[in-house]
């Protein structure tokens, strides 16, 4: 019975992280107030592949797009997340950029936001640049 508990708890620990996790994407992708489907679509692959359940993906993002409307600085969303692994924190930093170069530019605000969300998650910005350069060259192959 109590593992049960647990389980519920740790489950809706979980639904937090991700609506914090799908929060940050969200807020990334509005910040050039170009918010599209394609930048929609790199937030549920990145929500998937961080463990969302697929039934879910749609209520924790319509979730995370209310919050994101109702907050006014992103820490309300990294202090959720900033103890979840390294592992994920790469995942959350290579969407970001993905979807920052879904148009194919990332402008002063989206490159601040960036190197804002690295501090603010304990990651080494040569990790961050290094992601940063995969994204680019994929995009790039894709393209070119």
């Amino acid at each position: 019975m109590f593992n049960l508990f647990k389980k519920n708890e740790s489950d809706k620990e979980n639904d937090l992280s991700l609506i914090a996790v799908a929060s940050i994407l969200v807020h990334s992708a509005k910040i050039d107030e170009n918010y599209t489907d394609n930048e929609k679509k790199i937030i549920k692959n990145a929500l998937i592949e961080m463990g969302a359940d697929i039934d879910k993906i749609d209520e924790i993002i319509k979730e995370s797009e209310i919050k994101e409307q109702d907050s006014n600085q992103i820490l309300d969303f990294t202090k959720n997340i900033k103890n979840i692994s390294e592992h994920k924190k790469k995942l959350i930093i290579e969407a970001l950029w993905n979807i920052i170069y879904s148009d194919k530019n990332a402008d002063m605000y989206e490159t601040n936001l960036m190197r804002r969300l690295s501090g603010l998650l304990y990651l080494d910005s040569k990790v961050v640049g290094d992601i940063k350069q995969k994204v680019i060259k994929k995009n790039n192959d894709i393209s070119g």
